[in-house]
């Protein structure tokens, strides 16, 4: 669909467990058009899906060609379903994502987790040289690893300059990356001993009060009292950074990555976080990689949005009143 007209505008979708953001954005990446509401989170699948048409509703123009949604969550693109799912959004693990707003917005759907969606945008962008990015212009031949840590540890893996799905849409789900820094912590797939129990904005907080006894009650309070000087705070900051750090360092030598990208709200603690999480990085890497660094994102606040109106020019397509994809 989208191959026959390049030049028309195409909705882009990023589903998060807060948020719903839509734009309309033009084949050059401009954004036309914005709109966002809340994620209906507690009220079940379907109410998500309503929600999920009426943002595109909200930015729709004529010429309209398609619609791509980066939603939280396992997704598979080849059959449009979220094939895993915490209980962020509940009742969202087995939704016919793709199917269903195709069917609610008569556009043909493209899907894809919404982490995957937001690290495109970076082997879209040029880079290169003296900032320990490194790669090929243009992200091509970019072996890439890049983690959003936030509420969760979400992540994406693209290997010479294309981006890894795997079984189920499976790959790149960092935070479940076993981790000797969360041994015996539940997390929130079920298992014990992730990464996201340890270093994800929850899992930090929660560590916090082990060792302090005191409670809090988010991230925010954690940091600022890691700001005044609070111990417990501070290691509970440092230890979640390493954990990231030690593993993605890993990633990087078993990968060879040349691209290393950190993002969501965690580092945005600041030094305190992020240089402890270079100094862990940097301490596994083999010689060959002993230059590379982790870097932030490029693309800023419309990543997600961006990466989702980009997802009907390069993966499938389900349209309304069929069954599969088309491409």
């Amino acid at each position: 669909m989208t191959a026959r007209h390049p030049h028309a505008p195409v909705i882009g979708l990023d589903l998060g467990g807060t948020k719903i953001a839509a734009a309309l954005v033009a084949a050059d990446g401009t954004v036309l058009d914005r709109h966002s509401l809340p994620t209906p989170a507690t009220e079940g699948a379907e109410a998500v899906l309503d929600a999920l048409a009426e943002a595109a509703r909200a930015v729709r123009a004529p010429g309209t060609t398609a619609l791509g949604v980066a939603a939280a969550g396992v997704i598979d693109p080849a059959t449009g379903t979220v094939t895993s799912a915490t209980d962020t959004i509940r009742g969202w693990a087995g939704t016919a994502l793709a199917a269903g707003l195709a069917a609610r917005t008569g556009l043909p759907v493209a899907c894809d987790n919404d982490v995957r969606a937001a690290a495109a945008t970076e082997l879209a962008a040029p880079h290169g040289g003296g900032d320990g990015r490194g790669g090929a212009p243009h992200g091509e031949g970019t072996t890439l690893i890049y983690a959003a840590v936030g509420t969760g540890v979400g992540g994406a893996v693209a290997a010479a300059g294309r981006m890894l799905h795997g079984a189920a849409g499976i790959a790149g789900h960092l935070g479940h990356l076993p981790s000797p820094e969360a041994d015996g912590l539940p997390c929130t797939c079920g298992a014990t001993g992730h990464l996201e129990a340890i270093a994800a904005g929850p899992g930090i907080t929660a560590h916090y009060t082990r060792m302090s006894g005191v409670p809090a009650d988010r991230l925010e309070t954690v940091a600022a009292r890691a700001a005044g000087g609070e111990p417990h705070a501070t290691a509970a900051i440092v230890l979640g950074a390493e954990a990231v750090g030690r593993a993605l360092g890993g990633l990087a030598n078993t990968l060879g990555a040349d691209r290393v990208v950190v993002g969501g709200g965690v580092p945005r603690i600041g030094p305190l976080y992020t240089e402890a999480l270079a100094a862990a990085f940097a301490a596994e890497l083999m010689p060959p990689l002993r230059e590379l660094r982790p870097v932030p994102p490029r693309g800023g606040p419309d990543a997600a949005v961006l990466g989702a109106a980009a997802l009907p020019r390069t993966l499938p397509l389900h349209h309304p009143h069929t069954t599969g994809a088309l491409r």
